[in-house]
């Protein structure tokens, strides 16, 4: 699957930002038939980052949500920076 059917878009809401930046991670809307594995190949290459961890939540609209926690070495901020969220 191609990375960018993968993830859709970044969710930047209050508490989305508060895990940017108090916990180095990430938060996308993902295509519901991705895997956590196939998202954080798909982030990994996107980004060109390290992932160390991807949990993923079924929103009540029905979107799946991911949180994709970064390896220390990335910082999360800058990687909303440089997609224009932040």
């Amino acid at each position: 699957m191609n990375p960018n059917d993968v993830i859709l878009y970044p969710l930047m809401t209050e508490k989305s930002l508060d895990k940017t930046d108090k916990e180095n991670r990430l938060t996308f809307i993902v295509d519901r038939r991705s895997g956590k594995q196939q998202i954080k190949e798909a982030v990994e290459s996107l980004y060109n980052v390290k992932v160390v961890k991807v949990n993923t939540q079924i929103t009540m609209e029905g979107k799946k949500k991911a949180f994709v926690k970064l390896a220390p070495e990335y910082s999360a901020e800058d990687i909303a920076g440089r997609m224009g969220v932040l």
